[in-house]
């Protein structure tokens, strides 16, 4: 039965997280804001330093990148596809968003995306981010928890297998 259950988990995931630091949460600190650009498409034109303190990465690591470099997986599809419809409405989205960090660990913020509009034309997206309260940060993952499962067929668990099952359970990660 266990490796029935690991069997169906891999394959429904990428990599097979086998490490804490996806337990560890990054706070955003009070009186910081992060702040981003993008294209149309969605590659990062432009991080401020806090947005690279605080995911992990370098400002030259983002740059160019897809800002998805940093979707946690926790995050429902279906947020990201009403933000997306939103922007190109031409509306500003709002929304509560796990961010992963480069080591794996994560944070929560508050943000606000916006078309930026120069001479009467859009040429990119913006957005500005901000800390989350414990409490709304368990509402959200409980949220987003039950968003997944119904939507995606998917429910986030802590799985803990033998050591001598380990080895078994990372080859299988790779077919």
């Amino acid at each position: 039965m266990v490796n029935a259950i690991i069997n169906l988990y891999l394959k429904k995931e990428e990599n097979m997280e086998t490490t804490f630091d996806m337990f560890i949460e990054t706070e955003v600190p009070e009186d910081e804001l992060i702040i981003s650009r993008t294209d149309f498409s969605g590659k990062i034109t432009y991080v401020n330093e806090t947005f690279a303190e605080i995911s992990g990465y370098e400002t030259h690591e983002l740059i160019g990148k897809p800002h998805n470099v940093i979707r946690h997986p926790d995050m429902p599809k279906s947020a990201f596809a009403d933000m997306w419809e939103t922007l190109e409405r031409g509306d500003t989205w709002e929304g509560y968003v796990k961010n992963l960090r480069k080591d794996k660990g994560y944070y929560w913020v508050f943000a606000r995306m916006s078309t930026v509009i120069k001479d009467g034309k859009p040429v990119e997206y913006k957005s500005v981010r901000e800390p989350v309260s414990y409490a709304k940060k368990i509402e959200m993952q409980n949220l987003y928890d039950e968003m997944r499962a119904k939507e995606e067929n998917q429910t986030r668990v802590v799985l803990y297998i033998d050591n001598n099952l380990l080895a078994d359970a990372e080859a299988l990660e790779k077919t």
